[in-house]
């Protein structure tokens, strides 16, 4: 996970990890925070990248608003964003037990007093260009903060994530997790 000190540029990647040749899984845009997986395999990338495989990416996301089921139910069925629809999706409120102690973002949200928040939980099987902040404008719920959680490797063991890591903060994978990663990779050679 990796937030911007107010006032700093943002860099690249090797500004942040002093491991070199690794790169990420997937994309956070420059308003997003939250889980990178990063590897120097070029394969384990695609494999966790690539909407055929269906990872379910957890995000948990600020909106501008009070959150309606019938939003939700609209997040769930997919919306349409440039004229094609989103794949299901898996959506919920989140109360205020689950992000009260999250660190604050720098830099902050916009916040106006007139108008509340709400927080979610929505999970995707694909990760199109700014697909969850086009989601919830599509449904009337502006996002103003979106942090990655989780992502699922779809082996019936727990998602990676970010339990345990400060903004900024990194480590290596575990030997386990190394373990399930080579893993995928046997499955996606095996199905080819």
């Amino acid at each position: 996970q990796f937030t911007r000190e107010p006032g700093s540029r943002w860099g690249c990647l090797a500004d942040w990890v002093d491991v070199p040749n690794v790169y990420a899984a997937g994309r956070l845009d420059a308003d997003s925070e939250g889980l990178l997986i990063l590897t120097e395999n070029g394969r384990l990338q695609q494999r966790l990248t690539d909407p055929r495989f269906g990872h379910w990416r957890t995000y948990w996301v600020q909106v501008e608003g009070l959150v309606e089921d019938s939003q939700l139910t609209a997040l769930e069925q997919g919306v349409v964003i440039k004229g094609q629809s989103t794949r299901p999706a898996q959506a919920t409120f989140l109360d205020a037990s689950h992000w009260r102690d999250l660190p604050e973002r720098t830099p902050p949200i916009r916040v106006r007093r007139s108008i509340p928040t709400s927080w979610l939980s929505i999970s995707l099987r694909e990760g199109r260009n700014r697909q969850i902040r086009r989601m919830t404008a599509a449904v009337g719920l502006p996002t103003l903060r979106l942090i990655r959680r989780s992502i699922d490797l779809m082996d019936s063991e727990p998602p990676l994530s970010l339990e345990g890591l400060a903004p900024g903060q990194w480590r290596p994978v575990k030997p386990a997790e190394q373990e399930r990663l080579k893993a995928l990779l046997r499955t996606q050679g095996a199905r080819r």
